[in-house]
């Protein structure tokens, strides 16, 4: 895709994408029934409340903005939405036997940017809907993360954490969909060995963002605590040895006093100098 077209995507709004594509030229009337939902519409949940806002709406003003609609590629007596779902969603709840629509020709890449771009406008996707948006971009269609950044009209970082909020649990994932856990919540857990546990703690006891945070340093400290608790013995022995050869050691030892003692070198010199040892004394 070109460069030139990507930086026009969210800047300058949906009208931009509108443009770059072939149009027909009025705002056409299609039954409800004549038209499918986007295969690429990254938006999964609707919240209810709002969708009754809307269809209330509709009931009294009709729809205002026509949905965008192209033709459909499996079913050509179709149209699939592009941008506008939630729209004709409400106009069925409404009663609606029919809805304005303006059909355009777009390939399916340019559906998902219509879909993406509609739905970050209004602020719509929930994180993890706007997280697999943007991975859909870059695994079904070559996007790297600075050009997803580049058209969405979003800085490098946000893209990037967006997408690490994908790597945490499914359970974790489900917490965040469901708004049980917020975006600053969800960014706190990332990384973390034990996230559901900390995610169900932060839930269980309506912990904000900041007290989030200090519950996990408690969690981190009491990791660093347990690993620090290692035999004096051993720890002796491990230095006895660093003074006599000059390299790392670390010695490992379980309860059935079997173990490992690891010799650590950053050359082949160094290397040779163990292999030395070793020949000498055995």
């Amino acid at each position: 895709m070109d460069s030139n077209k990507i930086k026009k995507g969210l800047g300058r709004g949906l009208s931009s994408l509108i443009g770059e594509t072939k149009v027909q030229n009025s705002v056409n009337k299609l039954s409800i029934s004549n038209l499918v939902s986007n295969k690429y519409q990254p938006r999964k949940n609707f919240d209810e409340e709002n969708l009754q806002e809307l269809v209330n709406s509709i009931k009294e003003r009709g729809i205002i903005q026509p949905i965008i609609v192209r033709k459909s590629n499996t079913d050509k007596s179709k149209h699939e939405i592009i941008a506008g779902e939630r729209r004709w969603i409400a106009a069925q709840k409404a009663g609606l036997h029919e809805v304005p629509v303006v059909v355009t020709e777009a390939d399916d890449l340019r559906s998902l940017e219509f879909a993406i771009v509609e739905n970050v406008q209004r602020h719509d996707l929930n994180p993890i809907e706007e997280a697999e948006g943007y991975k859909r971009l870059i695994d079904d269609f070559a996007y790297n993360q600075e050009k997803v950044a580049q058209f969405i009209g979003k800085s490098r970082s946000h893209i990037t954490n967006c997408l690490r909020l994908l790597s945490l649990p499914i359970d974790v994932i489900n917490f965040i969909k469901e708004k049980k856990l917020t975006t600053g919540h969800a960014k706190i857990l990332i990384g973390l060995d034990n996230p559901t546990h900390v995610a169900n703690k932060i839930i269980e006891k309506k912990l904000s963002v900041r007290q989030a945070e200090s519950l996990v340093r408690v969690f981190k400290m009491k990791k660093g605590s347990s690993k620090n608790l290692r035999d004096p013995n051993l720890q002796s022995l491990e230095s006895s040895i660093i003074e006599k050869i000059g390299l790392k050691v670390f010695i490992k030892n379980t309860k059935k006093n079997s173990g490992a003692i690891t010799i650590e070198y950053k050359d082949l010199d160094q290397l040779n100098k163990i292999v030395k040892i070793l020949k000498s004394n055995y």
